[in-house]
C-alpha cells in the first residue's frame, strides 16, 4: 500500500494553507479535492477581502486567527508578489443608534488587538467619499483586498516545491484507523485507491460534516451539524463611485456583515453578499434580487443607478449556526477533543477564513505535533 505523511481533504484556501505549512516539515503531503481544480467553491466565491479582525468576540478563534492571519497574509503576499492592496474600509452609520454601535466596535476591536480604527465625521466623509451618505464612519486602514486565485496558486506551488502533491477529481470514501496510522480509501474518477497516512486533515468546507461521518473511530457526538448559507453578489458597471470598501453596520443577528461595497484589484465595484440559508448546492443569482439590493445599498449610496447593478455570482458559506441562532465560532478540532490521534477536523470555516488561513494552518500543525506551540 502506498504511504504518505499527511492527507488534506479539501483544496480550498484553508486546505492549501494547511498543506503548505505541513509540507515544510513532512516529505509527502497529499491534498485531494472532488472538484476539477483547487478552490472551486467557497474560496473562489467571496469578497476577496483581507479582514482586520474587528467584529469577533474577544478570545474567539475568529478574532485570534483573523488578527494573526491578516499580518501573516500581508507578509506572504509581499514575499511572494501576490497582487493585493491595503485599500482600507469605512464602516458607516446612518443614525445615533448606529453611531453608538461604532463606538462599541472601537472597544471590541481594541480588545482583539486592532487599535488602528479612527472616527470619521460626516464633514470629513463628504471629502473622503463624496458619493457616500452617512452620519459618521469608522476607518479601518488595515482592511485590504487580495487576488485569491493567485494566493491559492502560490500555496500550491509551495506544496509542490516541498514534494507535496495535489490530486483533483478525488473523493474521500472512508478513513479507517490501523496500527496508529490511517488507511484512506479514495475514489479517483471511479477507481478505488487505498493509501496509508500518519495524519488526516478534514478541511472539506461545505462537506466537512459528510467527510467526518466517513471516519471510522470518530464518535458522532463530535460532529456538529453544518448549515449552508448562500450570499449573492451584483457588479456595478462603470467607474466606481468609491475609493475604499464600504460596509454598513453588520446585521443584528450576526449572520452576515450586511450588503457591502467592495472593489477588486481591477477597480470593479461589486455589492454583496446577502444571506439565504439553503438545502442544496445552487449558485444561480436571480435578477429579481436587484430590488432588495438597491433598497439596502441606497441607505449609504442614495444615487445608485439600479440599471448598473448586474447579477454576478454567489458563494455558499458553511455555518455552524442554524437560521435564527447566535453566531458560532470556528471549530478546529484535534485529538484533545475527539481522541483520534493524527486527525484534525475543521468545521464552520466561513468568513474570515481567507484572512485566517495561514494562522489556521499554523494551529493545525501545532495540534498534530508537527510544530511546537511555543
Amino acid at each position: 500500500m502506498e504511504q504518505v505523511d499527511a492527507i488534506v481533504i479539501g483544496a480550498g484556501v484553508v486546505g492549501l494553507a494547511i498543506a503548505a505549512r505541513l509540507s515544510r516539515h513532512l516529505s509527502n503531503v497529499l491534498v485531494i479535492d472532488k472538484n476539477a481544480s483547487f478552490g472551486e467553491e467557497t474560496s473562489s466565491r467571496n469578497s476577496e477581502v483581507i479582514h482586520a479582525g474587528i467584529y469577533y468576540p474577544k478570545n474567539s478563534l475568529k478574532a485570534e486567527f483573523c488578527v494573526a492571519g491578516k499580518q501573516a497574509l500581508y507578509e506572504y503576499c509581499q514575499q511572494r508578489h501576490i497582487p493585493h492592496n491595503n485599500i482600507g474600509k469605512l464602516i458607516v452609520a446612518q443614525n445615533a443608534d448606529e453611531e453608538a454601535y461604532l463606538q462599541t466596535t472601537i472597544e471590541k476591536a481594541a480588545a482583539n488587538g486592532v487599535d488602528d480604527l479612527s472616527w470619521v465625521c460626516a464633514k470629513d466623509l463628504r471629502t473622503m467619499e463624496p458619493n457616500l451618505s452617512a452620519s459618521a464612519a469608522l476607518l479601518s486602514p488595515s482592511t485590504g483586498i487580495v487576488d485569491v486565485h493567485s494566493y491559492m496558486q502560490s500555496l500550491l506551488a509551495e506544496i509542490e516545491q516541498n514534494n507535496g502533491q495535489f490530486v483533483a477529481r478525488t473523493e474521500m470514501e472512508r478513513v479507517e484507523c490501523s496500527d496508529g496510522d490511517f488507511v484512506a480509501t479514495l475514489n479517483c474518477e471511479g477507481e478505488e485507491l487505498k493509501l496509508s497516512s500518519k495524519y488526516v486533515i478534514n478541511s472539506a468546507g461545505l462537506y466537512c460534516e459528510q467527510v467526518a461521518k466517513r471516519i471510522d473511530g470518530l464518535s458522532e457526538q463530535f460532529i456538529p451539524t453544518l448549515y449552508w448559507c448562500r450570499g449573492h453578489y451584483f457588479t456595478y458597471t462603470g467607474k466606481s463611485p468609491f475609493q475604499q470598501l464600504i460596509y454598513p453596520v453588520p446585521e443584528a443577528n450576526g449572520v452576515g456583515l450586511g450588503i457591502h461595497g467592495t472593489l477588486d484589484l481591477g477597480g470593479q465595484l461589486k455589492f454583496g453578499p446577502d444571506t439565504q440559508y439553503i438545502d442544496s448546492l445552487e449558485y444561480a443569482v436571480s435578477p429579481e434580487l436587484r430590488g432588495k439590493f438597491v433598497q439596502a445599498i441606497k441607505r449609504y449610496f442614495p444615487d445608485i443607478d439600479a440599471e448598473k447593478l448586474q447579477p454576478a455570482y454567489s458563494g455558499i458559506r458553511p455555518k455552524l449556526q442554524a437560521p435564527g441562532a447566535p453566531a458560532e465560532d470556528f471549530c478546529v478540532q484535534g485529538a484533545a477533543v475527539h481522541g483520534v490521534q493524527g486527525l484534525v477536523n475543521l468545521y464552520g470555516i466561513e468568513s474570515p477564513g481567507l484572512t485566517s488561513s495561514l494562522a489556521i494552518a499554523q494551529r493545525v500543525a501545532q495540534q498534530l505535533g508537527v510544530e511546537s506551540s511555543e
